[in-house]
């Protein structure tokens, strides 16, 4: 098996994040009690579970810092800097090699204002970086513009102390009172109780350019940034992802199949069945046939069933979620251990006995096709202590594929499979007269598949680990377990290891052979495991071991790496790119990406070293990367109108970039990797967050193949 878990798919999740901040913000200007001359701006947070916001006090090589900008203050003064609360979370970043600090769930930061007198005014915004741990935003304004007068110019107090930008609030947090719940997009208007918000609504095709010259800087320039949302959409649809996905979870499930049917729970069962039909059909053949073809209908309907059941519980958007859940990995995790355990010889995982003795007396006690189901669901219920396990890590694989239907495939696939065989012994029953005999073999099947378990058991302990950055699992301790696993199941093959319920061979007197002699199958296969273990060692190093890419955890959790091989943007302007591409030739790739952006660092480090695709990104493409969250002001601010008519200014390079991405490619989070001829239009399906280097490769082989063809 190449491959016996597909790599969790976080495009669902990007997706579903691409159209709508996840963060709800509000501002509102409040009195200062006991002081006419101060005024406090509190811009409140509220934030979807996963993300964070990050605070003002951050390292300039971590994530986008909250910063409070003014553009325009008359007749005010700030006083101090921005307060928090409740005090945000400070941890230590080993990808930024910083401290930094943030919000979860919610926040607030306010900004006080000392009055001089007479009428005031006060324009300007904070921005804000959020980022989750698939995807960052691109920095975020919360923009206001408050306004009034000062009657008394005279102080009701001495100045108030004002808590230095991080140090929280001993009160807590309390929302203010506001109407409604929004999201920030565009700019403030002004409510009641001088209370301004930020309406977000998803990015479409209606969006538009208010100056495409003054965007681009350059006359024509503007087609560049026409919308192609439909373009993309179309060939993110079109695209064979999915299909494959569901063909390699159907494959996936013929393969549990067969090894099921290869178990000591399930093999034997198969004489004394077509047995059972063939007595029971005495000279009628034809009916002997349609009994067991009905009888491996029901095995299928069953595991379908169950299939089908699992879907209904979790739910469409449940699928999709629970690939990146921590706590749910953690609970996978455990699972596969307590399976892997059980197929070592630990312990034996049954149901109990009077379901299946219910089911043997359902199927004595009536007749016909019901008879013929009972029997099926007895086969089920018997032979759980060693089907049980590979459905669980069938399912685990499953759920976490990000598919609705793919628990429902997948039973099919292993139903089909497992039945299959009972239906054509009892069809061809001299067949098992060749069929091999029950034995120890079918014991060394469980083995391994218990050390197969234990080791994909470990990549969702790393999607914890990583999620929560207890930095237990990295790289090369990842690369270590597997490496020993993989070594012990070569040994155990070749028969130097031997665990307590393997069966015990005896020469000619009666004596048992401490070391029994080996097939040839399993000696090859005893080859190729080690083998595989040895591929894996100079991964310690920083090789990238492609075969395991998928699973281990990302190249920059290692410490020791000795592998340099690095490709870097020569553009980082858009329409500087895109000239370079025409002169050139070449197609352009688009990274929409952000110095602050966790996720676009593992792309860089786990899959753009890899030969190919750093051979495709250089000699083939012209790469132009994106920063959303560069401060590089721009000569002069830019309006442009938003998707719900609303008007945003637009700052700084990043804000340019964060825009391009938002009003022509109907995305917002990072990385995000598009493929474009030089007209800007897409030539395959967008590409988010993923370390799936063969999938990276065809994605980049599939758009210069249309580049060529349509040249």
């Amino acid at each position: 098996m190449k491959r016996f878990v597909l790599h969790l798919i976080l495009i669902c999740a990007c997706v579903c994040v691409g159209a709508q901040n996840p963060v709800s913000t509000s501002v509102k200007k409040q009195a200062v009690s006991g002081h006419d001359d101060l005024i406090d701006l509190v811009f409140s947070f509220t934030i979807q579970p996963g993300w964070h916001v990050y605070g003002p006090d951050n390292g300039d090589d971590g994530p986008t810092k909250m910063t409070f900008n003014t553009e325009q203050l008359e007749g005010c003064q700030l006083e101090g800097g921005l307060r928090l609360s409740p005090a945000p979370k400070r941890v230590m970043d080993n990808v930024f090699g910083c401290e930094v600090t943030y919000f979860e769930n919610k926040g607030s930061a306010t900004q006080r204002l000392r009055l001089k007198g007479g009428a005031w005014k006060a324009v300007g915004y904070l921005e804000y970086g959020t980022c989750n741990d698939e995807s960052c935003m691109p920095p975020m304004p919360v923009e206001f513009s408050f306004e009034g007068t000062l009657q008394n110019s005279g102080s009701a107090g001495p100045p108030s102390a004002v808590s230095p930008a991080g140090t929280g609030n001993s009160s807590g947090f309390e929302p203010p009172v506001r109407e409604g719940t929004v999201t920030d997009e565009g700019r403030a208007q002004g409510k009641q109780d001088g209370e301004s918000s930020t309406d977000g609504a998803e990015t479409d095709t209606t969006s538009q350019i208010q100056t495409a010259h003054s965007l681009t800087g350059r006359e024509g320039g503007g087609s560049l940034w026409t919308p192609v949302i439909d373009e993309l959409h179309a060939l993110d649809a079109a695209s064979d992802t999915q299909s494959r996905s569901l063909w390699g979870i159907f494959f996936l499930g013929i393969v549990g199949g067969l090894i099921a049917l290869l178990t000591p729970c399930v093999w034997p069962i198969i004489p004394m069945t077509v047995s059972f039909f063939l007595k029971r059909s005495k000279d009628d053949k034809r009916k002997g046939i349609t009994d067991a073809i009905l009888y491996g209908l029901s095995i299928v309907v069953i595991y379908v069933g169950l299939g089908l059941l699992v879907t209904l519980i979790w739910g469409p958007s449940s699928l999709n979620a629970l690939s990146t859940n921590a706590i749910f990995n953690l609970f996978l995790f455990a699972l596969l251990v307590f399976f892997a355990a059980s197929f070592l010889g630990g312990f034996e995982i049954t149901l109990p006995s009077s379901w299946s003795t219910k089911m043997d007396e359902k199927a004595s006690s009536t007749t016909g096709l019901l008879s013929i189901f009972f029997m099926a669901l007895t086969l089920v219920l018997v032979s759980f202590s060693c089907t049980g396990p590979i459905i669980g890590l069938l399912l685990v694989d499953m759920v976490t594929s990000g598919s609705i239907i793919a628990p429902t495939v997948g039973m099919f696939g292993f139903a089909l499979a497992l039945a299959a065989p009972f239906t054509l012994f009892a069809m061809f029953p001299t067949w098992l007269k060749s069929a091999p005999k029950s034995g120890n073999w079918m014991n060394v099947i469980k083995v391994v598949l218990g050390l197969i378990e234990l080791a994909f058991a470990l990549k969702f302990l790393s999607v914890a680990d990583l999620a929560y950055g207890w930095r237990l699992l990295d790289r090369e301790t990842f690369l270590c377990l597997w490496i020993l696993i993989f070594t012990l199941m070569g040994f155990y093959l070749l028969g130097w290891i031997r665990l307590p319920h393997d069966e015990d061979e005896y020469d000619d007197d009666g004596n048992v052979i401490a070391r029994p002699k080996i097939g040839v199958v399993r000696f090859l296969s005893a080859l190729c495991v080690l083998a595989f273990a040895l591929y894996m060692v100079p991964g310690l190093w920083g090789a990238p071991c492609k075969a395991v890419s998928a699973f281990a955890p990302p190249m920059w959790t290692q410490d020791f790496n000795l592998n340099q091989n690095t490709v870097e943007a020569t553009y980082t302007d858009y329409e500087e790119g895109m000239a370079a591409a025409r002169r050139l030739g070449k197609p352009v790739m688009l990274d929409f990406t952000g110095f602050g952006c966790v996720n676009c660092r593992k792309m860089e480090a786990a899959v753009w070293p890899d030969a190919r695709v750093r051979q495709l990104m250089t000699e083939d493409y012209v790469l132009v990367s994106l920063y959303v969250d560069d401060k590089t002001p721009l000569p002069a601010p830019v309006e442009v109108i938003e998707a719900d008519g609303t008007t945003r200014k637009l700052r700084t390079v990043g804000d340019r970039w964060s825009y391009l991405q938002r009003t022509k490619f109907g995305a917002q989070t990072q990385p995000f990797y598009v493929l474009v001829d030089h007209e800007a239009h897409p030539l395959a399906g967008s590409f988010s967050y993923k370390e799936d280097i063969p999938g990276f490769v065809s994605w980049l082989e599939g758009g210069l193949k249309r580049f060529e063809e349509t040249k």
